[in-house]
């Protein structure tokens, strides 16, 4: 019997499963979500992949749970840090995988295929990938968060969640890791430096992964919502090189702070009566 087997469809087999992924998790006194964040990558179907959990010397049961787990891991460690984007840099400074997705303690992948899903979407000459990210309600239901590609509204906001954010490590290498001093806004920071070297990137409809509400950058109150909004407003200052984006974003924020500023407490008081 003579069977007959498409080459190329063999090649881009062999190419799919060359591909590896760092995923890494940071993690503070995180026990009551870090195991199915290490769970939900362990189960992944996908078997060319690293997991590496940096966490920031947590005092509860979170080092007993990621010891637990230890033979699921390729490299992780419990010490002080200083901050988020520390934390993040000491997890790329560890990478080997061709692509690092950053899925945190109450974040998790959205099922057992979701590095499949990746793979699927993967093409020459992207280097960076937005997918789609699941948010986790305090009701425990999900709402689709937007991932939206990099364009004219990215230089205000990121539109997306850096749980969908698939990112080529070789970016990294050229352009520099997180930068430390942001305490919430290095991805932002990060997304508008590559843009402006033109890096190519795509969006992908797919869900990959559930975001938890538990992280700084969730907060609801004022005075987590005012560090986001100056995080993001360092962020246009360092990278805003374009002689007209300088000359709108101040006006930019003048409207847009008094705005989030009058509806957040115009919310409270209708809340509260």
């Amino acid at each position: 019997m003579n069977v007959n087997i498409d080459s190329s469809s063999v090649e881009q087999s062999d190419l799919k499963n060359d591909i590896k992924f760092s995923i890494v998790t940071i993690s503070l006194n995180s026990e009551e979500d870090i195991e199915t964040a290490i769970v939900s990558v362990a189960d992944q179907t996908y078997k060319n992949k690293e997991h590496i959990i940096i966490d920031g010397g947590s005092q509860d049961s979170t080092v007993d749970i990621i010891r637990k787990h230890k033979e699921h891991l390729s490299y992780w460690v419990s010490e002080p840090d200083n901050g988020i984007a520390d934390a993040f840099n000491k997890g790329i400074e560890q990478a080997t995988g061709d692509y690092i997705l950053f899925i945190n303690s109450d974040d998790f992948l959205i099922d057992k295929k979701a590095l499949e899903y990746i793979c699927d979407a993967i093409q020459d000459q992207v280097d960076y990938y937005i997918f789609q990210v699941m948010s986790i309600l305090p009701d425990k239901t999900r709402k689709l968060m937007p991932n939206r590609n990099f364009g004219l509204s990215t230089y205000f906001k990121m539109g997306s969640c850096h749980q969908g954010h698939v990112i080529s490590r070789k970016l990294f290498e050229k352009f520099g890791a997180y930068d430390n001093s942001f305490k919430i806004g290095m991805d932002y920071d990060f997304v508008l430096r590559v843009m402006s070297q033109r890096v190519k990137s795509r969006s992908v409809d797919v869900p990959i992964s559930c975001m938890g509400q538990a992280g700084i950058s969730s907060r609801k109150d004022w005075v987590g919502l005012r560090q986001r909004f100056m995080d993001e407003r360092k962020a246009h200052k360092k990278n805003g090189a374009n002689t007209v984006l300088k000359a709108i974003y101040p006006l930019y924020w003048f409207v847009y702070l008094a705005y989030r500023k009058a509806v957040y407490f115009a919310t409270r008081l209708s809340s509260s009566g």
